[in-house]
């Protein structure tokens, strides 16, 4: 007790920056959890098949509803890199489509909107997108017989009531001259996500190229 009473002020000291580093140690969990939440998450992934049938995913595993702007599907090749805003898509099947009077506009529907947290977004198969970009660019069937060629889809969205948008990307290896297994094989084991304020720059500069083609 003598000894306590002796150092009782370097003890007080002691204890007190124990205390600080304990409030700051909870305070950075506390920070950390807040930032995991409001950080968005946006997963593309396979579903529902294999190879180039499989159809492509887009799912929001934010904590919020974010808004999907653009969905982008860039084909690189050796001779060049073709990219599409595939957020708009022609109706397949149905009744709509067997009346051959059917106007043109209301033959298309768009993905563009809201995706609810946890919910997910069915795109249309990979096939359907290369072929997409194909006949838009006018790519020759040989281009597509190379090896080495990438799928890369983009997500462009808004999310909370942040100004500059986020992003999400993941690359395909695609292969149609091996066997269904094998055409399309994900280039990375997730998706990247594309949050810091200078990818989303990037994001942004995705964005304003897709406006700016639109308006040629």
């Amino acid at each position: 007790m003598e000894w306590l009473n002796d150092n009782a002020q370097a003890i007080s000291a002691v204890a007190s920056i124990c205390t600080l580093f304990v409030w700051v140690f909870y305070a950075q969990l506390l920070y950390n959890g807040y930032v995991r939440q409001r950080r968005p998450r946006v997963i593309i992934n396979r579903g529902r098949g294999i190879g180039v049938d499989a159809i492509c995913l887009i799912s929001n595993m934010s904590s919020e509803a974010i808004y999907i702007q653009h969905l982008v599907a860039v084909l690189h090749t050796h001779k060049s890199s073709y990219s599409l805003d595939v957020v708009e898509y022609q109706q397949r099947g149905g009744e709509e489509q067997k009346n051959e009077q059917q106007s043109q506009e209301t033959s298309y529907r768009t993905h563009q909107g809201p995706l609810a947290s946890g919910d997910y977004l069915n795109i249309q198969s990979f096939g359907d997108i290369v072929n997409q970009v194909k006949e838009y660019w006018e790519i020759d069937d040989n281009q597509l017989q190379e090896q080495n060629i990438q799928l890369e889809i983009r997500v462009i969205a808004i999310y909370g009531s942040e100004d500059m948008p986020t992003g999400a990307s993941r690359t395909f290896n695609l292969d149609l001259n091996a066997s269904p297994n094998h055409q399309l094989i994900p280039a990375s084991v997730d998706t990247d996500r594309l949050n810091s304020r200078g990818q989303r720059k990037r994001v942004l500069e995705w964005a304003k190229e897709i406006e700016t083609h639109k308006a040629r």
